[in-house]
């Protein structure tokens, strides 16, 4: 009685133990997205004992748009430094252990477009209106520079580099880390007009309903990956899957980290914020 007791309190539990949704932002198309995500994800909430499941919109706005309804709890996510939405309470505790990133405006190795004046009038595409390095930089570029263009959303960068090289679009706002990494899987070519400074890659980050104990554990198999051997062979994989430059690892990063990203907003004018 005793042991059944104690078998049917721990099925219990199971069935009642808290799972967190995981949403990174879709920077690939929907698939590999998945496919990077879901081994990392699958790994760490069995080293932490936290269950994560992924939680991904069909675009970047989407998934998005699940962390600003209080749908997710914890997101790898550059999208959150914005003054309105620090309000949101949510922390920075660590990153991809990679180069920084760039904002860039391309176009492909062929194009007759030079210069970003050549771009007046022209139709560019972003992956989608939430991308902070892949939009709103080099967009604000552009007004800045007083040179009008026309916009178009493709939902992801794979997305937008299909219409780039279609030629529905003439330019393309780019991530650099993204770029390079469709150029190794794709064997395309672009021209680089402009890049931006540099920004940290995307940050990962908690919302204020994750417990300290909880989050602890879950930053601790993150960052403890590349030091397992199942860790290290699901990073390896991940790590070819997306042709990234560098090995994928994650390490500890504070809210210090992304100062660049607060400062851009805080040089907008108010109302572009």
């Amino acid at each position: 009685m005793i042991l059944l007791c104690f078998a049917l309190s721990n099925l219990a539990f199971a069935e009642t133990q808290k799972v967190y949704n995981f949403s990174p932002v879709n920077q690939y198309n929907l698939s590999l997205s998945a496919g990077f995500w879901n081994p990392i994800i699958k790994y760490v909430s069995e080293k932490s004992g936290v269950s994560l499941t992924l939680k991904l919109g069909r675009t970047s706005a989407d998934t998005t748009s699940y962390v600003l309804a209080q749908e997710v709890d914890f997101a790898f996510t550059n999208h959150l430094f914005s003054p309105e939405r620090d309000k949101m309470g949510w922390k920075v505790f660590g990153r991809r252990d990679a180069p920084p990133i760039e904002g860039q405006i391309i176009v492909p190795a062929n194009s007759p477009i030079q210069t970003l004046a050549d771009l007046e009038g022209k139709e560019l595409v972003y992956a989608g209106p939430e991308a902070f390095i892949a939009y709103k930089v080099p967009s604000s570029e552009l007004v800045k520079r007083k040179i009008s263009t026309s916009t178009v959303f493709a939902g992801n960068m794979d997305g937008a580099f299909s219409q780039l090289l279609s030629g529905k679009a003439q330019a393309m706002g780019v991530n650099s880390q993204l770029l390079a990494g469709y150029m190794a899987r794709e064997g395309k070519s672009f021209r680089v007009l402009w890049s931006s400074p540099s920004f940290n890659d995307l940050a990962l980050m908690v919302s204020p309903r994750v417990s300290a104990a909880e989050l602890k554990a879950v930053a601790q198999a993150f960052f403890d990956m590349h030091n397992d051997a199942d860790g290290s062979r699901v990073l390896r994989e991940v790590t070819e899957l997306v042709q990234a430059e560098a090995p994928v690892t994650f390490i500890p990063a504070t809210e210090a980290d992304y100062t660049a990203y607060r400062d851009f907003y805080n040089s907008l004018p108010a109302n572009n914020k």
